[in-house]
């Protein structure tokens, strides 16, 4: 019998592989995972789900939405959620020039499982 995820963790990841992989890894680390593959369903959650505890996302998303632009307005209905951003392209993140972009956690990919377990055990222990 699994213990009760105790942390709520909203993964946005549009490569169903990475969705798949990271999803079926924090479940198995004890955390509730709501998945998202696009920026639409990213909103959906966030407008429905009453806790959310962690966001990780991917930082390029179909159609031109970006990983910060689900971050910021997050953070302003919810300013106790941890933000994490992984990419391909993680040099992009900085580049936006966002607060937010700055301040959160990068993770390049491909990166291992043990520094993702890490940087979330960090963000959810402050």
């Amino acid at each position: 019998m699994q213990p009760v995820p105790s942390n709520v963790v909203l993964l946005v990841e549009d490569e169903p592989h990475i969705l798949f992989l990271l999803s079926e890894y924090l479940a198995g680390e004890g955390y509730q995972v709501l998945q998202a593959d696009s920026a639409a369903r990213a909103f959906e959650i966030l407008a429905t789900k009453p806790r959310l505890d962690l966001l990780i996302s991917d930082y390029r998303l179909p159609d031109g939405v970006s990983g910060v632009m689900i971050a910021e307005p997050a953070l302003k209905l919810r300013p106790d959620l941890k933000v994490i951003f992984i990419s391909g392209y993680p040099i992009e993140i900085y580049e936006t020039g966002s607060d937010l972009a700055r301040a959160a956690p990068v993770l390049a990919k491909p990166f291992s499982l043990d520094s993702l377990r890490s940087q979330i055990q960090q963000l959810l222990a402050d």
